[in-house]
């Protein structure tokens, strides 16, 4: 029976919603009126987005996911907190792996892959801070649920590391190779935990 309930579900899409863990990265000591700033990040708020995927075996598929977090940016240091609304898209393609048969009403997956994310310009009351795209990673897991053949309900656990700089960390030595500085990368996450709908055509 598995061969036929395959050939008629080939293809799944999905729109799902939920909520979105941000932080961001530290900075040089900026000055503004006369407060020293040094940490910017997202605030933690809502997403949501959709993914289509094709499948090229009972339990592989191929996806493209995009999604957005409406949030703003939260700049931190001695003075009052400084907040600008921007949004975060991601762009992602992924591998997934679906575990058990394609006629199980329940199926547990994991996902990693590949993109971009970008930062929207955040809209501060007296400057507009320009955005930034950034290629990134992603992986999670999560599991699908089936009460009918093309109408199902999932929920996943997204992660979103996204590289924004690196900064000086001190000086590595060798005596053959010399010297050279040690960077320190930073990384701003996103952690999204969602539930949608699942299409199965």
């Amino acid at each position: 029976m598995a061969a036929p309930v395959f050939a008629q579900a080939r293809v799944e899409a999905s729109g799902f919603y939920g909520w979105t863990i941000s932080d961001g990265v530290a900075f040089d000591a900026s000055s503004i009126n006369g407060a020293l700033y040094t940490r910017a990040d997202p605030r933690d708020s809502r997403s949501y987005g959709f993914s289509v995927g094709v499948f090229f075996t009972p339990q592989a598929e191929v996806e493209f996911l995009w999604s957005r977090q409406a949030t703003a940016l939260d700049v931190t240091g001695t003075g009052p907190t400084l907040s600008g609304d921007m949004t975060i898209d991601n762009y992602h393609g992924h591998f997934v792996y679906n575990f058990g048969q394609p006629e199980a009403a329940v199926r547990p997956f994991i996902f990693a892959g590949l993109g971009a994310t970008h930062n929207g310009d955040a809209g501060f009351p007296a400057k507009v801070v320009p955005g930034l795209t950034r290629f990134t990673w992603s992986f999670g897991a999560g599991v699908k649920a089936y009460p009918s053949r093309h109408v199902g309900v999932k929920a996943m656990l997204r992660v979103v590391p996204t590289y924004v700089k690196s900064g000086g960390d001190g000086w590595w030595c060798d005596q053959s190779w010399g010297c050279s500085m040690v960077g320190d990368a930073q990384y701003a996450n996103q952690v999204e935990l969602s539930g949608g709908v699942v299409l199965r055509f």
